[in-house]
């Protein structure tokens, strides 16, 4: 092996891998989940303006979005906190229904 091959990269290493499977409204929506802060005024409004949906639909769609392993491969960090931050609301849940402390 030469020093010109071993120096420059292969057309599998220059371009970073594409997610499959995604769809743009689908990488927006977890876009807005990482920034949703920077909006002025409630999440609900600027859930309506961007997305021209009410915040009950778009929880539905955020819900199923993360449970699909492209949106894990789109935004790894994002969709893990955002998973753990729903498992604890349920078992938050589970437990008031119980009569648990948590």
């Amino acid at each position: 092996m030469d020093s010109a091959n071993a120096s420059s990269p292969g057309p599998a290493e220059a371009a970073p891998p594409v997610v499959a499977g995604i769809s743009e409204r689908d990488g927006l929506i977890l876009a807005f989940e990482r920034h949703w802060w920077k909006y002025a005024g409630a999440k609900e409004q600027a859930i309506r303006d961007q997305f021209q949906m009410s915040a009950t639909r778009y929880y539905q769609v955020l819900n199923a979005l993360i449970d699909r392993p492209e949106a894990l491969a789109h935004d790894p960090l994002l969709v893990k906190r955002l998973r753990r931050l729903r498992a604890a609301r349920q078992r938050a849940r589970s437990a008031r229904r119980l009569g648990i402390e948590v």
